[in-house]
């Protein structure tokens, strides 16, 4: 992988900065748990962007922030919401996120709707976020609501298992140890709110992410093998399901989301899935110089208009 990749997804998202100002909203999900919702609202408009971050992300994140505030500014409200444990409070049940938790983003839309404000509803997600939009689409098929119309991923691990062995790259260890140590903190603080989940002592046995995933992730998620655990968060199983047109763009240089993951046969005959991959943008990042948004904000709202151009 060469430096421009890396280039491309750490500077726009380490040195850009998106000042946004949200009106937070805390809801219940039906497990008991609860997300915290991040509204940017539009004085005049009765569509909603929903807005999914990746992994070890939030609301406040420059590609979260950038697009809410370009959808509003050309007439939509903006809805971001948060994972659980991603708002800055650990979540109340055992489990916490993952790639493949679509139900969490199936509440935040059905929240949205049962406020009557929306007649249309996009979603946009990223990296992970993009993968849960993929899979929200995809299980939902025929009973997707009327008013949800598209969907938009970046960036996104499609199958998600070559994204994890890509993180054992040599090059790619910054992304490697950011995300190991982040939600190692979390799979510590789960284990105090609920011991045995996971025996910390397994960390001496983690050699490759995968290990990792088998050790704390899948367990935290209740499996007992990485295979069915994959299967489980992997969009790419699920998407032929989609009733809605789904764009999926993934940069040929990113760094953590190789070919590999692209649903590339399925693009090929399914009617509704449209997949682009760029040369350039790295992972989510896709900055334009001297603009104050990017590329995956043009590309995201250029889509749905001229899809609700061609009528719904």
């Amino acid at each position: 992988m060469n430096l421009r990749a890396h280039y491309q997804t750490i500077v726009p998202n380490l040195f850009r900065r998106v000042p946004i100002t949200y009106r937070r909203e805390r809801i219940d999900t039906p497990d008991g748990d609860f997300l915290d919702l991040d509204w940017l609202d539009h004085p005049d408009s009765r569509k909603l962007v929903i807005l999914s971050h990746g992994l070890e992300g939030d609301s406040s994140r420059v590609y979260v922030a950038s697009a809410a505030r370009y959808f509003r500014a050309h007439g939509w409200h903006a809805l971001a919401w948060n994972s659980r444990s991603c708002s800055g409070e650990m979540n109340r049940t055992d489990k916490l996120y993952s790639h493949g938790q679509s139900e969490d983003l199936e509440t935040t839309v059905n929240h949205a709707l049962a406020t009557g404000k929306y007649d249309r509803i996009v979603l946009v997600g990223y990296s992970m976020g993009g993968n849960l939009t993929l899979k929200y689409l995809g299980t939902m098929g025929e009973n997707r609501p009327a008013e949800v119309t598209h969907g938009v991923a970046f960036s996104a691990p499609v199958f998600i298992e070559h994204s994890a062995d890509s993180l054992d790259r040599r090059s790619n260890f910054i992304y490697r140890n950011k995300f190991r140590r982040s939600l190692l903190a979390k799979i510590m603080a789960k284990e105090a709110q609920f011991p045995g989940r996971v025996d910390l002592a397994d960390l001496e046995k983690v050699k490759v992410w995968r290990d990792f995933d088998y050790y704390f992730s899948a367990r935290i998620g209740g499996y007992d093998n990485v295979e069915d655990y994959y299967a489980y968060l992997s969009s790419g199983n699920f998407l032929a399901g989609t009733t809605a047109p789904v764009l999926i763009v993934n940069a040929t240089n990113d760094p953590i989301v190789p070919r590999a993951c692209s649903p590339h046969e399925l693009a090929k005959t399914h009617p509704l899935i449209q997949l682009e991959e760029p040369t350039w943008g790295g992972h989510v990042g896709f900055a334009l110089r001297g603009k104050p948004y990017n590329w995956m904000d043009e590309r995201a709202l250029a889509f749905v208009s001229h899809e609700e151009s061609k009528g719904r």
